[in-house]
C-alpha cells in the first residue's frame, strides 16, 4: 500500500490499532477496524457505480463515521472529491454540483440533491448519479454491496484530489483544486513541522463539530486519527455540543473553533462553570483573534491556545503557538510565524518588494497550496503568478519574524469563520426594483466576529423582509446584513468611489434589530439615535 498518498497515512494508522476507538457519537462507539470496514464497503459500492481515478464525487453527507469513511473510500479510489458547504443557497449548490461530478453521495433520509446549474439556462450539464450512505428512496445504498474493496490508494500524484469550495459569495463558489501530492502532505507525519507535531500530542480526544466541507475540520480529523486520538462527533442527544459543557461531558482534550465561539465559551464559563481541566489544545481559526481575547483565553485556560492563519487557496500559512504568546507580548497582535515549508513575500502592486516592517500584499509559495481554481483559468491567473499565490491580504513581518495582518485588499469579511464579500450583498440588494443604489461594509460583531451593515437608496417604500429575502435566496447566511439603513445618497470620495469611512459613522449601534431597515438619514451626518433618525421600522 502506498502509505504516502492520501488516505494511506490514515488507513495505516487505523490498521495499526483496529481495536482503538476512532469515533464517539452520542452513545455510539466506532473502532478503527470498523471504520476500515465501512470504507472498504463504500469503496466497493463506489467502484460498482463507476467511480475511480479522475472521476468526480461530491459528498453531501453530514457529519458521521460513515461520512468520513466515504471520504476515505473516494480518495482510495483516486477520485476528485468535494463537499458542498452547509448554508449555501439551492442555487449555489446546484452550481457546484455542475462542475463535472460523476456522482453525489448523500446521507440516508436526505432529500434528493438538486440538479446542476453550471452552464446557464440554455445549456444544462448532465446530472451526477445519486448515491446514498444507507437505505434511501432517492438513491442506491452504497453499503448494500455484498463485498468489500481493496483500499490500496490509487490516487495519482498529479491528479486533483480535493476541491475546497470558497464561500460562494459571488453566487458562484470557486473550487480550490489540490493535487494528490499537495493534499497528501498534510497527513505525512514525517513532514509535520515541529509546532504541528507538538500540537497534535494534545489531540487525544478532539471535538469535531463542523462540516467536513471545510479544510480545517477535515484535516485535523485525519491528523487526530493518525496521532492515535479519538474524534468526538455531535450525536442525536446533543446535535450541537455546546461549549464548554461538552468539554466536561466528553473529557475533551482538543477543540477547534473561531474566535467568536471562544468568546462565547468564556462568557458561558462565567455564568455556568464546568471542569475544563482535560483540555490540552485550543485551536483558533477562521479569523484572527484580537490581543484582548488571546490574553483572556490564556489566563482562563492556560498555555494551550494556538491560532492558525491560512486560506482555502493556500492552506495553512502561519501558526501562533503557546510559546510565542508566552515569550513575546507583540505575538498577541500577530498570526504567528510562517511554517517552515511556506515562503512569504510582501509586495507592492504584485511585484516590487516592500521595505522591512512595511505593509504590503501577502504572497505565499508552498508545496501544499492549490494548483488553481477548477475550470476557471482567468480567475486562477489573477491569483497565481510564477508559482506564487496572491492572498489578497495585507500585512507585514515584525523584527522577530511574526506575521501581522493589516487588512484585506478585497472587500471581504469573516462571518463565523466564513469568507463573505460585500460586493455580493450589494448586487443582491440592487436586484430589488425599489433599490437605486446599495453599499455594504463590515464591522466587528460580538456574535459572529464580523457582520455586514448595508445602506440603500430607495425609489419607493420597501419591506425589509423583501430585501433580506434577496440576499438569503442567492447567498449564504453570513451575507445577510445585520442592519439595513436607508440614506438619501451613497457618499463618494474624490475618486468617485463609495466613501465607506463616512458610511461607517452611520452604522447603527449594537443592539439594533437584525435586518432592520432604518429611515433615511443624511450620509454626511452621523445618526443621533432619535426615533426620526435611526429607529427601525
Amino acid at each position: 500500500m502506498n502509505e504516502e498518498v492520501f488516505p494511506g497515512p490514515v488507513l495505516g494508522a487505523l490498521r495499526a490499532s483496529p481495536e482503538r476507538v476512532a469515533f464517539v457519537q452520542g452513545g455510539r462507539v466506532v473502532t478503527c477496524g470498523e471504520v476500515l470496514d465501512l470504507a472498504a464497503r463504500l469503496a466497493a459500492g463506489m467502484r460498482a457505480a463507476g467511480l475511480g481515478p479522475g472521476r468526480g464525487v461530491a459528498l453531501a453527507t453530514g457529519l458521521s463515521p460513515e461520512a468520513y469513511a466515504a471520504h476515505l473510500a473516494a480518495h482510495a479510489l483516486g477520485c476528485r472529491v468535494a463537499a458542498p458547504r452547509p448554508g449555501w443557497s439551492p442555487r449555489q449548490t446546484e452550481y457546484a454540483l455542475g462542475l463535472g461530478f460523476d456522482a453525489v453521495v448523500t446521507s440516508p433520509g436526505a432529500p434528493p440533491a438538486p440538479g446542476p446549474r453550471a452552464l446557464g439556462p440554455s445549456r444544462q450539464a448532465p446530472g451526477p448519479r445519486a448515491l446514498s450512505l444507507g437505505p434511501s428512496p432517492h438513491a442506491p445504498d452504497l453499503l448494500a454491496v455484498p463485498r468489500a474493496a481493496d483500499l490500496t490508494p490509487r490516487g495519482r500524484p498529479g491528479d486533483i484530489a480535493r476541491l475546497t469550495f470558497t464561500s460562494g459569495s459571488t453566487g458562484r463558489p470557486k473550487a480550490c483544486a489540490q493535487t494528490y501530492h499537495a493534499f497528501s502532505l498534510a497527513y505525512r507525519r514525517d513532514r509535520w513541522p515541529a509546532p504541528l507535531a507538538e500540537l497534535m500530542t494534545g489531540f487525544g480526544r478532539c471535538l469535531i463539530s463542523e462540516s467536513l466541507a471545510g479544510p480545517v475540520m477535515m484535516t485535523y480529523l485525519g491528523r487526530c486519527l493518525i496521532a492515535g486520538g479519538t474524534a468526538v462527533l455531535p450525536g442525536d442527544d446533543d446535535s450541537a455540543p455546546v461549549l464548554p459543557g461538552a468539554i466536561e461531558r466528553h473529557r475533551l482534550t482538543a477543540i477547534l473553533l473561531p474566535p467568536p465561539r471562544l468568546r462565547l465559551m468564556l462568557a458561558t464559563l462565567d455564568e455556568r462553570p464546568v471542569d475544563v481541566g482535560s483540555l490540552r489544545a485550543v485551536v483558533l481559526g477562521g479569523s484572527p483573534a484580537g490581543p484582548g481575547l488571546l490574553t483572556e483565553a490564556v489566563r482562563r485556560l492556560g498555555p494551550i491556545v494556538w491560532q492558525g492563519y491560512g486560506q482555502g487557496e493556500a492552506g495553512v500559512i502561519s501558526m501562533l503557538t503557546p510559546d510565542d504568546l508566552a515569550r513575546e507580548p507583540a505575538a498577541r497582535e500577530s498570526v504567528g510565524r510562517p511554517l517552515p515549508a511556506v515562503e512569504v513575500a510582501l509586495r507592492r502592486d504584485g511585484s516590487a518588494p516592500v521595505a522591512p516592517g512595511e505593509v504590503g500584499e501577502i504572497w505565499v509559495r508552498s508545496p501544499h497550496m492549490m494548483s488553481g481554481y477548477w475550470n476557471a483559468p482567468e480567475e486562477t491567473a489573477e491569483v497565481l503568478r510564477d508559482g506564487w499565490l496572491h492572498t489578497r491580504d495585507l500585512g507585514y513581518l515584525g523584527p522577530t519574524g511574526l506575521l501581522h495582518l493589516s487588512g484585506r485588499s478585497r472587500d471581504v469579511i469573516m462571518v463565523n469563520a466564513e469568507v463573505c464579500y460585500g460586493g455580493a450583498v450589494e448586487r443582491a440588494l440592487a436586484g430589488h426594483p425599489a433599490v437605486a443604489e446599495a453599499c455594504a461594509l463590515g464591522a466587528g460583531d460580538a456574535e459572529t466576529g464580523e457582520a455586514f451593515h448595508a445602506f440603500v437608496v430607495l425609489t419607493a417604500p420597501v419591506d425589509r423582509e423583501a430585501l433580506l429575502a434577496l440576499v438569503r435566496g442567492s447567498l449564504s447566511a453570513g451575507h445577510v446584513p445585520r442592519t439595513i439603513t436607508v440614506v438619501d445618497a451613497i457618499p463618494v470620495t474624490s475618486a468617485g468611489k463609495p466613501d465607506k469611512e463616512a458610511l461607517a459613522a452611520l452604522v447603527p449601534p449594537p443592539g439594533a434589530p437584525t435586518g432592520a431597515v432604518s429611515p433615511p438619514v443624511s450620509p454626511s451626518v452621523p445618526p443621533t439615535g432619535s426615533p426620526t433618525k435611526n429607529s427601525p421600522f
